[in-house]
């Protein structure tokens, strides 16, 4: 129908696709005007730029933290922590859930992808009439039909990128397992050594008793000591005694502790950790970093940056679906009446086709989304800010509690020759005659309870190495750094 004479200002369009061009230019410059959301900024909780423990040194690498079970030069212990770590149930279940997440992210990034699919049919019809004749005919169709997003206003690339972010958080969350399982094992192993230890000062405790009650019943039977005191010494040999169970049950409960956590049978690694090891190397100390270097190997920090990333991307994705969307979708196939070299009378068909869709009325719903969205991401900044405080606060007290340990062996050190030197004199003097027996039993206690209280303080300050380490992040290493979100900004209107 041609166009009335007064339009002729204005010509009709001769196609259709001019409307579609203008109708897809529309949208593009809108969507180069529509302005983004406003990312997130962390840094509003001031991290201080050195420890508040005095005596801290500072290095300017952390690359010793990754294999940090390697400082106590026990090898058992490195094998025990390598078996963990890739055999541990936790680690295996963290790993899944990276594949998933790295399989989610995969998906949706096919949306911005073309989809096309293969369809076909074939149909076959008879017809009778009234003189019960009949007629056969057979329809055949192939084609292809294929649909695309245009995703103007970056709605897809937005999920994109949060999925993105939550493989990030899930493969940091491996990391997390990774450097609690460390920590988790040389701590145990930490403490069968140290069963271990108070078991042999035990024994020799006993056996030294044992020997000095044996010497109080011949006094006794030669007059020197009445009844009173031989049964003072017996008792204190069998009070020493009855430490020697309870020590070793303690040292084969952590041998079966270790056992489950390198994916093994309780009682698997029980002859293997029975005789004691050698005595631990002390790591050197002053081994962290910058506070703000530092924390950023921390796997949970890394964990929660990357979640408000996520969330900033979804917000984003919430914000885009207020705007218009542009689909265009075509297909391309053949119909024929036959089958075979001259497909009978065939006939190609194709279709092109481009719609548009936009909200207009929903209640206020897409706004409500998008708040929703918003104070997810303020949830995820707030989260972020309380794993920091507790990085912080966990390196800060493991550095006090380090250096009090320290002081405490140190000064244990001392009282244990000054106990076992005291004990060993009475002993020898009572069987020479020259003290009272009370001394000896004295002296025997105070020897007994000074060994027994080093080596548990020699295995604290051991474990405040390996719980600082943790703190710091020790134990694992990402395969690329993080890309720290901006700074937090008010909802957009």
């Amino acid at each position: 129908m041609p166009c009335p004479q007064r339009a002729r200002a204005a010509p009709c369009p001769a196609r259709p696709w001019a409307a579609l061009g203008w109708l897809a230019a529309v949208l593009v410059s809108a969507g180069c005007a529509a302005p983004a959301p406003p990312k997130p900024v962390l840094g509003a909780l001031s991290v201080p730029a050195d420890w508040s423990a005095p005596g801290a040194r500072r290095l300017q690498s952390t690359t010793s933290l990754v294999a940090w079970w390697t400082r106590f030069q026990d090898p058992l212990l490195v094998q025990l922590v390598e078996e963990t770590l890739a055999r541990n149930t936790r680690v295996q279940t963290a790993q899944q859930v990276w594949a998933q997440a790295r399989a989610l992210s995969d998906l949706a990034a096919a949306g911005l992808r073309p989809s096309v699919q293969a369809v076909a049919s074939a149909q076959r019809s008879r017809q009778r009439s009234g003189t019960d004749s009949s007629a056969q005919a057979s329809q055949f169709n192939a084609g292809l039909d294929a649909s695309w997003e245009t995703d103007l206003f970056h709605r897809l690339r937005a999920a994109v990128a949060a999925s993105q972010a939550d493989a990030q958080a899930s493969q940091a969350d491996l990391g997390a397992v990774q450097v609690a399982l460390a920590a988790e094992v040389a701590l145990d192993y930490l403490q069968l050594r140290a069963f271990q230890a108070r078991l042999a000062v035990a024994e020799a405790n006993a056996l030294s008793q044992q020997k000095t009650a044996q010497i109080a019943r011949w006094r006794q039977q030669a007059g020197l000591l009445a009844v009173l005191e031989v049964a003072q010494a017996e008792t204190a040999w069998r009070q020493t005694q009855a430490l020697l169970p309870a020590l070793a049950t303690a040292a084969q409960v952590m041998a079966h502790s270790l056992a489950v956590l390198t994916h093994r049978p309780p009682a698997d690694l029980t002859a293997r950790l029975a005789s004691p090891g050698p005595a631990l190397a002390m790591p050197e100390e002053g081994v962290w970093a910058f506070p703000a270097e530092t924390l950023r190997q921390r796997a949970d920090v890394r964990a929660a940056e990357w979640r408000v990333d996520a969330a900033y991307q979804r917000v984003a994705q919430a914000d885009a679906a207020r705007y218009p969307d542009l689909q265009l979708s075509g297909s391309l196939g053949l119909s024929a009446l036959g089958w075979g070299p001259g497909l009978g009378a065939a006939a190609g068909v194709y279709g092109l086709l481009a719609s548009v869709s936009a909200p207009l009325l929903d209640g206020g719903a897409a706004r409500a989304q998008l708040r929703a969205q918003q104070a997810l991401m303020g949830q995820a900044v707030a989260q972020y800010d309380g794993v920091l405080l507790t990085a912080l606060a966990e390196v800060e007290g493991g550095l006090v509690t380090l250096q009090g340990n320290r002081e405490r062996v140190l000064r244990l050190r001392g009282a244990e020759q000054t106990a076992s030197h005291a004990a060993r004199l009475a002993q020898q003097r009572f069987a020479s005659g020259l003290v009272d027996f009370q001394v000896v039993l004295e002296t025997q206690r105070s020897a007994l309870s000074t060994q027994d209280a080093l080596v548990s303080a020699q295995s604290d300050w051991q474990g405040d190495h390996v719980r600082l380490y943790k703190a710091l992040g020790g134990g694992w290493e990402a395969q690329s750094p993080p890309a720290p979100p901006t700074v937090v900004a008010g909802p957009r209107p």
